[in-house]
Formats: C-alpha cells, structure tokens, sequence
C-alpha cells in the first residue's frame, strides 16, 4: 500500500465527519437565522491532493481555515509531549492515523497563560483523565477542556477538526 492509499483511507472518516457535522451546524445556523433548510450553501468544494496533505503533515500545518467557516482542519504531528491546552471556543475531533500517545483531559491546567484569543496554554494538567490514544481512535474533546499529549510514542500523526459555533472571525 502505497503513502497516498494510506492518507486516503483516513481522509474519507474525516471528510464524512467534516460533512455530518458542517452539514448538522448549517441546517441550525439556517433554522436560527429563519431560512429554510432548503437555502443551497455558498460554500465551494475543498480537495487537497495525497502529496499536498502528506507535506501539510510533515509540517504539522493548519490544512483548512477561512474565516467564513465555522470549522478548521489541522494536519497534527507531534514527536514529544506537547503543552496543556484549552480553547475555550472551538471542539477538537481528533482522528489518529499513526503512533500513539497519552492524552490527558479535564483536570486543572497548571501555570496557565493566554497565548492568543480565546486560547490558554499551560506546563501540564493535574489530575484529568488519563488515556492512551493510537491509529484508529477518535476523541472529541468539547470547548473549554482542558486536554494534553502528555507522553508521545511518535511520531504521532493525526486530524484534528476544530469547530467554533458561530463562524469564525
């Protein structure tokens, strides 16, 4: 099996998620904003090549972000623990294509500090739920909770969906 059949496979979870879920957020943006939900979407297709999301990897880069859109794809590669974070708008989908690692949740960041908007980094988490994360495993973690790569068997590569109600700015 060749890279670009890996990165495919994968790629298909994520795009049905990325599609449940946008499709799901726009039926209640549209329902609250008092259209039908027959109102056809503005939004254009998005399709990135198994060598232009195998390179976004290798950086452990944002592959998808505009500001019209309520969600962002990231292309994560971690080789070593990472800090604590929380994001106090967005909910990550997290989809581990490879390596493994221990993924902490909830419990109290400690030396907590903004580092942009609407997001805190910290040193580590005290307490929280422990758990060992590998190829195949989704974990949603929702905004506002605190998550860590505590130890990373890496690399580890995987998608994270963020998704912000609202849109982004």
């Amino acid at each position: 099996m060749n890279t670009r059949t890996i990165l495919r496979l994968p790629m298909v979870g994520v795009a049905l998620l990325v599609i449940v879920l946008s499709l799901a957020l726009v039926a209640t943006r549209s329902v609250a904003a008092g259209a039908t939900p027959e109102t056809p979407s503005p939004a254009k297709v998005r399709y990135y090549r198994a060598e232009n999301v195998a390179k976004s990897f290798a950086e452990g880069a944002v592959l998808y972000a505009e500001p019209a859109t309520n969600y962002m794809i990231h292309t994560s590669r971690r080789t070593a623990a990472g800090m604590a974070e929380v994001h106090t708008l967005d909910t990550d989908l997290i989809y581990v294509l490879e390596g493994s690692a221990t993924f902490v949740t909830g419990g109290t960041v400690l030396s907590p500090r903004n580092t942009a908007p609407d997001e805190i980094r910290g040193a580590a988490i005290d307490g929280g739920e422990t758990r060992v994360i590998a190829k195949g495993d989704v974990i949603i973690v929702p905004a506002g909770t605190p998550h860590w790569f505590r130890d990373v068997r890496g690399p580890i590569l995987y998608y994270t969906v963020k998704v912000r109600p609202g849109g982004r700015s």
